[in-house]
């Protein structure tokens, strides 16, 4: 299938300009894709941008649009037109520990690709997390509920400098047709869209990489897996996900380690999860100040009586015993 007509916006910003003219190809048969992404090996390892585009994109919401980064083009795999088959024809690349999957907060594309594909996506390197650990690496103290927007992460003079306005025209857009990216044929504003959702991934990751000290980047592969199996609870808790990272031995003795993140999830009864969000979220923000945690809530999107609790293990379970004591406050 011949790729549409895409004019980039105007004004890159600190993006290289090659970025800002990638060929895009929307790809409705496996067979468009590159070899060496279909067949993952360790003798040609690669390293992708990722994002995934959907209707309420969730273990339940469809997903339509798989965006694939490459250094010399974008790969729009057009999940309505190519059906199961092509995702799945992914899965092997999504699972490797050979192509490293660049993508910025990567939850519930993850859950998507669990619960419609029952592909678990491994080796990423998710974005929000890495800014978050840099920002730390500096000295600066995060906010409890302070997690950095793809449009803020652009906008960084550090790692991009690419102001993003068509984000919010998208999202006007979804307002007014929820089903936005189910239309077909494409038009120039989906693949627009879709493109510079991951156009710049690369390029932010080379630069993020540079200023990762070893135990950042440990403790960025630790919680990156924790993020892609979040929201992927099911009966057997975890169990067929990839064991997570030790500390790696090059680190030196003498360097301060912190505590391994672990990920832990409260059953709510019925009835509680009120208590445990409180008035406008004043409990969660309350635990997130007082805890060093991540906290979210399955919410519409589900699983909608579980919370999921991401941190130290101190921390976690500092953080399960107060949000318990909520659920028995009368």
């Amino acid at each position: 299938m011949a790729s549409p007509h895409y004019d980039p916006p105007d004004g890159g910003g600190g993006a290289p300009p090659e970025l800002l003219s990638l060929p895009v190809r929307v790809i409705t048969e496996p067979g468009q894709l590159p070899v060496e992404f279909l067949e993952p090996s360790a003798a040609q390892k690669l390293v992708i941008g990722f994002d995934c585009e959907g209707v309420d994109l969730c273990r339940h919401g469809a997903l339509c649009i798989m965006q694939l980064a490459f250094p010399d083009a974008v790969y729009l795999v057009d999940a309505i037109e190519g059906g199961k088959e092509l995702i799945q024809a992914c899965k092997p690349a999504l699972e490797s520990e050979y192509v490293t999957k660049v993508i910025h907060d990567c939850k519930r594309d993850s859950e998507a690709l669990y619960f419609q594909f029952g592909i678990k996506l491994h080796n990423v390197m998710d974005t929000q997390i890495a800014y978050s650990l840099l920002e730390e690496q500096e000295g600066k103290k995060r906010g409890y509920d302070d997690y950095i927007s793809f449009v803020g992460l652009l906008a960084d003079p550090r790692y991009c400098g690419m102001p993003y306005p068509e984000k919010e025209e998208v999202r006007t857009l979804l307002r007014q047709d929820p089903n936005f990216w189910t239309n077909r044929p494409l038009s120039e504003m989906m693949i627009r869209a879709a493109t510079d959702d991951v156009r710049f991934l690369l390029n932010i990751h080379e630069k993020m990489m540079e200023k990762l000290s070893k135990i950042s980047l440990w403790r960025l592969s630790v919680r990156s897996k924790l993020y892609c199996r979040c929201f992927c609870i099911n009966d057997n808790l975890y169990a067929d996900w990839p064991p997570l990272p030790a500390v790696p031995d090059e680190i030196e003795s003498d360097v301060y380690v912190p505590e391994a993140d672990i990920l832990s999830v409260l059953d709510v009864p019925p009835g509680k999860m009120g208590r445990v969000i409180g008035r406008k979220g004043s409990s969660i923000m309350a635990v997130k100040e007082s805890c060093n945690v991540e906290i979210h809530i399955g919410g519409a999107k589900g699983p909608p009586d579980r919370v999921f609790i991401i941190g130290p293990v101190k921390e976690v379970r500092k953080a399960e015993a107060i949000l318990r004591g909520r659920m028995l406050e009368y």
